[in-house]
C-alpha cells in the first residue's frame, strides 16, 4: 500500500492538480487556488487557537478554585468558598466534555444573551476551560496539600496573613510542583479541542471528516490530523518541561501526593 500525498495539492473546489502547493507554504509561491493542504494548515490553526483560549481560562480558573479548596476553615466566609469550589468541581468534572460544549452553544445563551454574539469557537473554548477547570483544581489542591506543614507554620509566624501566606510561601513553591500534572491536563485538553467539530467549528476534525468525504482519501488524511495532534501535544509537552526544570528548587523534594490524580 502507498500513500497518494498529492492528496493535499488538489483544488479542494474542482479536485483539480494545484502547481507548487507546497511551496506556498513557505512563501516561494502563490496559489490563488486553495488546496488541501492549505484547508488543512487552517484547520490546525483553529485547533491551536481554541485549544489555547481553553487553556487560559482552564489555568486561570483552576488555580482559583483549587486555592480555595484548601483555605483553613476558621471562618465562616472560608468554608463558604470551599464548598462553592468543591461545587464547581465535582459538576464541570461530572458532566461529559461533549454535553458541555453542546450546552454552551444551544442552551446557555438563552438565558445569558450577551453570549449569543459569541462566535462558536469562543463557546467551545469556554466550555473546555471549564471542564479542564475542575480537573486542574484539584492538581492545585493535592500540590498545596502536599507542601510540609511547617512552611504554613513559619508564614503564620512571620506574621503574614492569609492571603500573603498563599501569594509569597505557598503559591509559589506547590507550581513548581504541580508542573507534570498540568503537562498531562495541557495535553489533554488540545486532544479534547476535537469536539468542536460537533458545533462546526473549522478545525482538525471536522477538516478530517469532510476532507475524508470528498477525496475518498481517509488514510492520508487521518494520518496528517494524527500526526499534526501529535505534534501540538509534544510542543506542550516541551514547553511545559523546560518550565519545570527552569524553576526547579535544588534540594526540594516533591512528596507523591502531589502527583495523584482525581
Amino acid at each position: 500500500m502507498s500513500l497518494d500525498l498529492g492528496v493535499f495539492c488538489k483544488n479542494t473546489l474542482d479536485g483539480e492538480a494545484v502547481d507548487h502547493c507546497f511551496s506556498a507554504i513557505f512563501g516561494l509561491a502563490h496559489n490563488s487556488d486553495p488546496s488541501y493542504l492549505d484547508w488543512l494548515l487552517k484547520a490546525w490553526g483553529w485547533t491551536l487557537a481554541v485549544a489555547a483560549i481553553g487553556l487560559i481560562i482552564a489555568f486561570s480558573v483552576g488555580a482559583v478554585m483549587g486555592t480555595l479548596r484548601t483555605l483553613p476553615t476558621t471562618s465562616l466566609m472560608n468554608r463558604w468558598l470551599i464548598r462553592l469550589a468543591t461545587t464547581w468541581v465535582e459538576l464541570f468534572r461530572n458532566i461529559p466534555i461533549l454535553v458541555q460544549v453542546f450546552l454552551w452553544y444551544h442552551v446557555i445563551p438563552s438565558f445569558v444573551l450577551p453570549l449569543k454574539s459569541l462566535p462558536s469557537y469562543w463557546l467551545v473554548s469556554i466550555a473546555l476551560g471549564f471542564f479542564t477547570s475542575a480537573r486542574i483544581a484539584e492538581q492545585v489542591r493535592a500540590g498545596i496539600q502536599s507542601l510540609p506543614s511547617g512552611q504554613t507554620a513559619a508564614a503564620t509566624a512571620l506574621g503574614l496573613t492569609t492571603a500573603q501566606s498563599y501569594r509569597y510561601v505557598i503559591l509559589p513553591m506547590a507550581l513548581r510542583i504541580m508542573i507534570p500534572p498540568l503537562t498531562s491536563e495541557s495535553m489533554n485538553l488540545i486532544k479534547n479541542s476535537s469536539v468542536a467539530f460537533a458545533v462546526s467549528v473549522p478545525e482538525l476534525t471536522l477538516f478530517a471528516m469532510q476532507a475524508q468525504e470528498e477525496t475518498s482519501k481517509g488514510i492520508e488524511i487521518y494520518l496528517a490530523v494524527t500526526l499534526l495532534y501529535a505534534l501540538s501535544a509534544f510542543a506542550v509537552n516541551r514547553l511545559m518541561n523546560q518550565i519545570e526544570k527552569r524553576t526547579r528548587v535544588p534540594g526540594f523534594i516533591v512528596s507523591n501526593d502531589a502527583n495523584l490524580a482525581h
